[in-house]
């Protein structure tokens, strides 16, 4: 190195210098571009912090578009205040109540029913006993004549106790006066007969007496209370179409107060079906008994005619 020229060390330094040029360039560019972002940074956070304070005002504004939520929000209130009052009503729901908030048509429906059910009822207890005490009479009347010989004897046995044993005793007797002097037994019985059935049939007639009435309930009650029903529920959509809304405890005690007409009618009618046909199998055996008390009269009867005409020809033959 110390013999070597001083230019030759020169020229070795320039070129060295020359070759590390390059590997410098970068460095200082990365030195020269490190401040530039910071102050573009800056440039652009400079607006927006412009910018903020005035956007802080925005949610003043907010009222004009939040009003069709208010709008939105308005039916879910009234649907709510809904719910609660029928929330408090369904806490207090009872026949009653129903009742009284019915519709006035369903309340004459369920009236209508109320009294039929009390007429059921007001039969059935009177046919009870009706037919209990005739059943009685008519069955001592015939056990009092069991033993009778004659019209006369049996009429004396009942005494003045009514029954119907005690009418065609009657009905035989005017018949065998109002006859005296025809000979013709056979026309006198058969008048007597036609008698007999004339009073078989009124009383048949009478101790009948209600079980139209009760026929025509138990038919038509469930379809009058049906009318109701049908009523109450066409109430019940005109109310859900005002109120708009299909919540289900809103729209209960209408329906409930239209399904209470339904039920009216059935305890209205199912009583009045059981009751006729328990009278139909009572009146069947009573009429039964009638029907023997009519023969117990035609067959005393019978017996007059014949100890009459036995006595007739006894005179006859006295006579001769």
């Amino acid at each position: 190195m110390k013999n070597m020229p001083v230019s030759r060390v020169m020229t070795l330094a320039v070129i060295a210098a020359l070759a590390m040029l390059p590997l410098a360039a970068p460095s200082s560019a990365q030195q020269n571009a490190a401040p530039v972002a910071p102050s573009s940074a800056q440039q652009n956070a400079a607006p927006v912090a412009q910018q903020a304070p005035a956007a802080s005002p925005a949610p003043v504004a907010m009222p004009q578009p939040a009003a069709p939520s208010d709008a939105a929000a308005a039916p879910a209130e009234r649907e709510a205040k809904l719910l609660k009052a029928a929330t408090a009503e369904l806490k207090e729901l009872s026949p009653w109540t129903m009742f009284m908030s019915a519709d006035v048509v369903v309340k004459a429906v369920m009236i209508g029913l109320a009294f039929a059910s009390l007429v059921t009822w007001t039969i059935f207890i009177a046919k009870m006993i009706e037919l209990s005490v005739v059943r009685r009479k008519v069955r001592s009347a015939l056990a009092k004549i069991a033993d009778a010989r004659s019209l006369a004897e049996a009429q004396f046995a009942l005494g003045a106790k009514g029954s119907v044993l005690a009418a065609f005793l009657a009905a035989a007797m005017r018949e065998a006066r109002l006859s005296a002097g025809i000979s013709s037994d056979a026309g006198i019985k058969e008048r007597a007969a036609s008698s007999f059935g004339e009073i078989v049939r009124a009383e048949a007639r009478r101790i009948r007496l209600g079980m139209g009435l009760l026929a025509t309930i138990g038919a038509t009650s469930p379809f009058v209370g049906l009318f109701g029903t049908v009523w109450g529920i066409m109430n019940s959509f005109i109310g859900i179409s005002k109120s708009q809304t299909t919540n289900l405890a809103v729209v209960a005690p209408g329906i409930a107060e239209a399904l209470l007409a339904t039920a009216i009618g059935l305890v209205a009618a199912i009583p009045a079906v059981i009751v006729y046909n328990h009278f139909s199998r009572v009146t069947k055996g009573y009429m039964e008994l009638v029907s023997r008390a009519s023969g117990a009269a035609a067959r005393l009867l019978s017996r007059d005619l014949d100890r009459t005409h036995v006595s007739g020809l006894h005179s006859r033959s006295a006579a001769e």
